[in-house]
């Protein structure tokens, strides 16, 4: 098994968030390591994945915002300071993957699953192999203890329960 980069610098991880219940509020962790282990990118059935996302690196575009997610009423950033994810399993659908692992936010694991298509691999202009992916998944946030809300005056709530996660990948041989 061969070790594996995630280059930061073209990669992403991002979310969206219903907001009042009619608009998305889009937000990124700016800083995340990962580790990727496989003998061929190209068949990531064998592969063994996790994730470190630093939970203070989140950026909403409001810091008021982003202070909120940090505190105790959202991720608890000071005593939950990575989310982490770690592959369990890896199953093939022709060219796509369905990618199964725990996911820990806020000291709670459960199982999530995430679709992961292969974009394709290149070599960049220095002679190194480079790989794409785009990940997409869904989560309730309550199943991770993300609870607070607050009622709107029109009915609903402020913030939607479903977190939409997308990250896009560009992956390198580690040196």
């Amino acid at each position: 098994m061969a070790k594996w980069n995630v280059d930061s610098s073209h990669s992403s991880v991002g979310f969206e968030v219903k907001h009042m219940m009619v608009s998305k509020v889009k937000g990124t962790f700016g800083s995340y390591t990962a580790e990727v282990e496989a003998a061929d990118l190209t068949d990531l059935t064998t592969a063994a994945i996790s994730f470190k996302i630093d939970v203070a690196s989140i950026d909403t575009r409001s810091e008021d915002r982003d202070n909120h997610l940090k505190s105790a009423d959202f991720f608890d950033a000071e005593n939950n300071p990575t989310i982490d994810f770690t592959s369990t399993s890896i199953t093939k659908d022709g060219d796509d993957y369905k990618v199964t692992g725990d996911l820990t936010i806020k000291g709670v694991t459960k199982p999530a699953a995430f679709d992961v298509e292969f974009g394709g691999k290149g070599t960049n202009p220095w002679g190194v192999e480079v790989y794409g992916f785009e990940v997409k998944g869904k989560i309730n946030r309550e199943d991770f203890g993300l609870t607070w809300n607050a009622a709107l005056e029109t009915g609903g709530v402020l913030v939607g329960k479903d977190i939409k996660i997308e990250l896009d990948l560009e992956v390198n041989p580690a040196a």
